[in-house]
């Protein structure tokens, strides 16, 4: 347990109908039967009239006890849910500070407490903090699997049958003459088993994506209507459109929603070779953002689209008398008609779909499949000759589970995610 006792405000900024404040640590049921004179029974939520310490009233507010361990940080949890002015909160947070013993929390340090006290492991926070950024359908779906629990499950069997094969792995040592040590088959088979179970989730799209947006990069010659494009899919004019080429010198990134998938949606300078200096930088950004892009949207001609897995060419200007006809396998497209803009943005939500985790899946993020990794690797070096260096190598694989769910080998980790967090959480 932390000896602090922690308070903060755990709802929205006021002014709001209700607002939550929390109290964290060993002295809250102190500072709970301070301000409301009494408090209620466990789990319990009762109307209190809220006091300083002189008698004043603060508010009348629902107040709410939870005892540890039985509560979401494994410690005393008081809640007030006061009136949400201004000057209610402030003032109620101001008493509290008052106390002896009692500080305004850190960003993130209930979560974190949470964590030091075995409530969530480390996947369960990481979803945490992916769901509070979340800001599509998909986004959220994928944040509350894991936030809820469904990769801390997974990896709890796993963490089971490992340490089955160490306990086999270890009687084998115990009792198999010296002259003939050998891991039997069964304890082999059963470790490959597992390595294939273990590849299908390295395998499968991580979370990047979809929390930081699929990059659709909007490329291609100078004047070929890029910009142009881009304004019309954004709806409002947020790259700068005119005659002259090489006026975008620089990318423009516009983050949107396209039925629920986030994308990012990048302008970039025309392709040529150009001798100004400004224009050439800018260049050199386009052909390497047209390189990383998941999706590209190619505005050239037919002979020079460039070979990536998610293309998209685009016919533009097809309202123009000279460009009615569109080559086969090509877009038309009217950034002033709107033709083929319904269409264009269909043919990105699919692509980005693919690049996506599949509905129901867990999807893990590059800290986690790298653990996972780990652990793959570890047991894909098992074989029947020495059962000694299966045991070794299952004890590595142990570790990583445990640095997965940061049971160990976490600390510089854990600063930077936790700072993630809003001061209530």
């Amino acid at each position: 347990m932390s000896a602090d006792t922690i308070f903060a405000l755990s709802s929205g900024r006021p002014p709001a109908a209700v607002s939550i404040i929390r109290v964290s640590g060993p002295l809250a049921r102190a500072a709970g039967k301070q301000l409301g004179r009494s408090l209620p029974e466990p789990r319990e939520a009762a109307l209190r009239v809220l006091r300083r310490a002189d008698g004043d009233v603060l508010d009348e507010a629902l107040v709410l006890r939870f005892d540890g361990p039985a509560s979401s940080t494994g410690e005393d949890v008081v809640e007030f849910q006061c009136h949400g002015g201004r000057a209610i909160v402030d003032a109620i947070l101001a008493e509290l500070a008052s106390l002896d013993g009692l500080r305004q929390a850190e960003p993130g340090e209930f979560t974190r407490r949470a964590f030091e006290n075995g409530r969530i492991d480390l996947t369960e926070a990481e979803g945490l903090a992916d769901l509070l950024e979340a800001e599509t359908e998909s986004q959220r779906k994928a944040a509350l699997a894991i936030a809820e629990g469904g990769l801390r499950r997974q990896v709890e069997a796993w963490q089971g049958r490992v340490l089955e094969l160490s306990a086999r792995a270890e009687v084998a040592i115990d009792y198999v003459d010296e002259e003939d040590v050998g891991a039997d088959p069964r304890l082999v088979a059963d470790c490959a088993t597992l390595v294939e179970e273990l590849t299908t989730w390295i395998d499968r799209p991580r979370i990047e994506p979809l929390r930081d947006g699929i990059r659709v990069v909007v490329a291609g010659p100078p004047n070929a209507g890029k910009s142009s494009l881009i304004n019309a899919i954004a709806g409002e004019d947020r790259a700068i459109v005119t005659d002259v080429p090489g006026t975008t010198r620089d990318h423009l990134e516009i983050p949107l929603s396209i039925a629920g998938v986030p994308i990012v949606l990048t302008d970039t300078a025309g392709l040529r070779d150009t001798s100004e200096t400004v224009e050439r930088i800018g260049v050199e950004r386009a052909r390497a953002l047209t390189k990383g892009a998941d999706i590209l949207v190619w505005m050239g001609d037919q002979g020079e689209s460039p070979a990536v897995e998610r293309l998209v060419r685009i016919h533009g200007r097809c309202d123009l008398p000279d460009r009615g006809h569109a080559p086969d396998g090509w877009l038309r497209v009217s950034s002033v008609t709107g033709e083929g803009i319904k269409e264009l943005l269909g043919c990105i939500g699919k692509l980005a779909r693919s690049v996506l985790p599949s509905e129901g899946a867990i999807p893990l993020n590059r800290r986690q499949a790298t653990h996972i990794e780990q652990v793959r690797d570890a047991l894909a070096q098992i074989s029947s000759s020495d059962v000694v260096l299966a045991a070794e190598h299952l004890r590595i694989a142990r570790g990583a589970l445990d640095r997965l769910t940061g049971r160990a080998g976490v600390e510089d980790l854990l600063d930077a995610l936790f700072g993630r967090f809003c001061l209530g959480k």
